[in-house]
């Protein structure tokens, strides 16, 4: 039996490859169980963002919010709230988003 053969996996984004990395230290078989990373769309349009915290040693009492507004569709804001780090921006700004949560986590 012969298999087609599959082109190579894309390169990927440094974010996305930062954020996959981030998630998989955060995975010890009981935080991925209760606790996640949430990208979902905004009908404005743009992101929305949430990434629970439960258990990451991160300074969040410490994070600033972030207020952003360049354009009408170019916008972010961020915050640590219950928990979590929760985000929204415009429909270009979904990597930006990220980096701030990136460095936020020192990842």
């Amino acid at each position: 039996m012969t298999h087609p053969s599959h082109p190579p996996a894309p390169s990927a984004d440094p974010v996305l490859t930062r954020l996959q990395s981030w998630y998989a230290s955060m995975c010890n078989d009981s935080w991925e169980h209760a606790h996640g990373v949430r990208i979902d769309t905004l009908d404005n349009p743009g992101w929305l963002v949430r990434i629970e915290l439960g258990g990451a040693v991160l300074p969040a009492e410490s994070f600033q919010p972030v207020i952003i507004d360049r354009s009408d569709s170019d916008w972010v804001r961020c915050r640590v709230e219950d928990g979590s780090f929760q985000a929204t921006g415009g429909v270009a700004n979904l990597l930006e988003i990220l980096e701030i949560f990136l460095r936020f986590a020192g990842a």
